[in-house]
């Protein structure tokens, strides 16, 4: 008996040779012009050339794109063919929106806003993870809050739709504590911290340099997104790339990866020079500095591509947070599994590794 042969669909073949085109410039490798009859030109036809202006949002958070941004390492980059556009945001949320009206090329977002962007049908990719949270990010509170028992009734400050809020309802939900117990107000970190010293809130759960700032103005600190990650509940720092970006100008996003790679690492090696660039950027000091990088795991190219992280599990971790929000009424409704896993794109992470 004969088998059937399985046909792919024109998406399919599309998509197919979409991932494969990326690939290909990435690793410096070719393609042949057509197969299986698929009719689509030869994504590296366009490859070549180079985008006018890369619009990049990011927060301050101690990582790569603070060192990148100082010394100015992607003008150097890519010379005077690209413009290079910073532009700051407070949260990711925010940063979505902003795909989701095309102002933005590549942006950092926390894993949180990543899984509610893709569930909400933003195209955009994951080639690089900036950092795992640990003591970084967490709940700083007053000096009579000794447990979580203690939130019900209380008034915590955190970005809403963020990891730290993710972290959050997670800590809730695993010590039995609904959240509609605890007063959760939406609020940027500056905010937070400005609130704290107002005396409006009693704690806030943010990220670093405010939460280093509310523990110094006397908070202390209950709870940490990295007490999250070891009841299963990691949270990352993600750069993620639209897909038409990804599509037209693969060079460039593996020319912007590379960067990023060489970045990392110089954190990694706690680089003086790469520390001074994030103490200027933060308009904290070195000292500051050295202190708060304890509070992230940095991960090397190498390890980013294998299947602990871009690899594989980051795309069921993007899923698991999706199910995560809707299950406690925070989403709507999950994409298909499949969409969070092709989203997670490890090629530029890999090529770049070769290199660093």
């Amino acid at each position: 008996m004969r088998k059937k042969l399985k046909i792919m669909s024109d998406t399919a073949k599309r998509r197919w040779w979409r991932r494969a085109a990326v690939a290909a410039v990435a690793l410096g490798l070719t393609l042949p012009l057509a197969a299986c009859g698929s009719s689509e030109p030869d994504a590296t036809d366009s490859s070549s050339s180079l985008p006018a202006t890369i619009r990049i949002g990011y927060q301050i958070i101690l990582n790569s794109d603070l060192v990148i941004k100082n010394q100015g390492l992607l003008e150097e980059a890519f010379g005077d063919q690209v413009k290079i556009e910073w532009l700051l945001f407070d949260s990711g949320p925010t940063m979505n929106q902003a795909f989701v009206s095309n102002s933005l090329d590549i942006a950092m977002l926390g894993s949180s806003p990543t899984s509610r962007g893709l569930s909400n049908g933003i195209e955009y990719q994951v080639p690089w993870i900036f950092d795992v949270l640990g003591s970084a990010e967490g709940l700083a509170v007053k000096p009579e809050i000794t447990s979580l028992e203690d939130l019900r009734g209380k008034t915590i400050a955190t970005p809403l739709a963020s990891t730290a809020h993710y972290s959050m309802l997670a800590a809730l939900e695993n010590a039995g504590i609904p959240a509609t117990e605890v007063n959760i107000i939406d609020s940027d970190p500056p905010a937070a911290l400005a609130a704290w010293k107002a005396g409006q809130i009693d704690g806030a759960w943010v990220w670093n340099p405010s939460l280093s700032e509310i523990l110094a103005d006397g908070g202390h600190l209950l709870v940490t997104n990295g007490d999250m990650a070891d009841i299963g509940k990691a949270t990352f720092d993600l750069a993620v790339i639209s897909d038409a970006f990804v599509d037209k100008y693969p060079e460039a996003v593996q020319t912007w990866v590379d960067q990023q790679a060489q970045a990392t690492q110089r954190i990694i090696d706690r680089d003086p020079a790469a520390i001074e660039s994030i103490a200027a950027e933060a308009a904290i000091t070195v000292e500051q500095v050295t202190e708060q990088l304890e509070g992230y795991i940095y991960l090397d190219a190498a390890t980013q591509a294998s299947q602990q992280y871009l690899g594989g599990d980051l795309g069921l971790n993007l899923y698991e947070s999706a199910q995560f929000n809707v299950d406690l009424g925070q989403l709507t409704s999950t994409s298909d599994q499949q969409v969070y896993q092709d989203a997670v794109n490890p090629t530029f992470a890999a090529a770049a590794a070769e290199k660093v």
